[in-house]
């Protein structure tokens, strides 16, 4: 069936009087008598009229929809994001147009540009793991739409940003395992590309530097899809390998957990024989068996300043204020210590 949307147009021929009288009506102006207004507001809510959105933007030159690009809906911490960029933009008037990359580059670039095409007032975007180029953002940025940036992002000058201390974190989990008594600790890396994945790897080999610990290249073990399936097959290769080692620190929860599984397989046992630190705090992590030790990032806390963040700008645009420069904020993150890292008894739990 065809839908067919009622217009002013159709109003007016039904009442018989023009659209422009319909129009003012819907506006209650003080022009228009008390009962021209209410036959055309009775009769609007019978027909379900509602304003052209499309039509008002384009006069207004505003939607009051944001765009927001995320490169997985099933990720919990992603998830989380996104509750906090809609409370924020709910309670000041904004809709969201939610867009999944699928750790894509083609699709990212295509998202980017259907949402400009859909005029939205600004767009918050976390990059694909497999986005090395950014032409397509820039193109965005020099037309004057507001772009935030929030967990992973690029070394853009004009592009505000919100992540974690990435480096703090890892550093944090690492640490932690050295405290256990861990002294081979192995490290699955993410995705290259992505600067979150650099942070990491830096937090944790400084880790070891400043423990006297050497760094072992062998331990250093790329998981560029992040899966848990990939996980578990880079733990698989580890252990088949004979490399020795007594703990792994992994780059986000679905690789620690695919690597928890690969290591029972092994006939070991957790964190006696191997401790595992994840990051990103997944829902899940705390039912696994043993519960798994993560670093949390505060991923509600990282929508509501992003969508802040945003919006800010997006209201400086209209009132053609002077830009504000770019703004980077950083939010800590949090070690949660559970069974798979916990070698001595009694260590406390945070």
């Amino acid at each position: 069936m065809k839908f067919n949307q009622v217009t002013i147009k159709d109003i007016a021929r039904e009442l018989g009087i023009s659209p422009s009288t319909v129009s003012r009506a819907l506006k209650d102006h003080p022009d228009i008598s008390v009962e021209t207004k209410k036959a055309v507001n009775e009769l609007a809510d019978k027909l379900n009229y509602q304003p052209n959105i499309v039509a008002l933007s384009l006069r207004q030159k505003k939607t009051n929809t944001i765009g927001v690009i995320i490169p997985e809906l099933v990720h919990f911490f992603f998830s989380t994001v996104i509750s906090g960029i809609e409370d924020v933009a709910h309670q000041a008037g904004y809709s969201v147009i939610l867009a999944q990359s699928n750790e894509s580059y083609p699709r990212e670039m295509a998202h980017v540009k259907a949402l400009f095409n859909s005029r939205v007032d600004g767009m918050l975007i976390s990059l694909a793991r497999e986005t090395t180029n950014f032409d397509h953002i820039e193109s965005i940025v020099s037309k004057g739409v507001p772009i935030v940036f929030y967990d992973r992002m690029y070394n853009s000058p004009s592009s505000s940003k919100v992540i974690v201390d990435d480096y703090a974190g890892a550093k944090e989990a690492v640490n932690h395992l050295i405290e256990q008594g861990c002294k081979k600790i192995a490290h699955m890396v993410g995705a290259p590309s992505l600067i979150i994945s650099k942070d990491r790897l830096r937090g944790y080999k400084d880790a070891l530097t400043e423990s006297g610990l050497p760094i072992d290249e062998k331990l250093i073990l790329a998981c560029d899809s992040g899966t848990f399936e990939e996980g578990k097959e880079v733990a698989r290769k580890l252990l088949n390998s004979k490399i020795p080692f007594d703990a792994i620190f992994t780059n986000n929860d679905p690789m620690a957990m695919g690597a928890m599984v690969a290591i029972k397989e092994k006939g070991l046992k957790i964190p006696q024989d191997v401790a595992v630190v994840g990051f990103s705090n997944w829902f899940f992590g705390e039912i696994m068996e043993p519960s798994l030790t993560t670093i949390d990032q505060p991923g509600f806390e990282m929508g509501q300043e992003a969508a802040r963040l945003l919006i800010r700008e997006i209201d400086r645009k209209e009132k053609e204020q002077q830009e504000l420069p770019a703004e980077t904020k950083v939010l800590k993150t949090r070690l949660i210590i559970r069974d798979s890292s916990l070698k001595k008894q009694g260590t406390k739990k945070k």
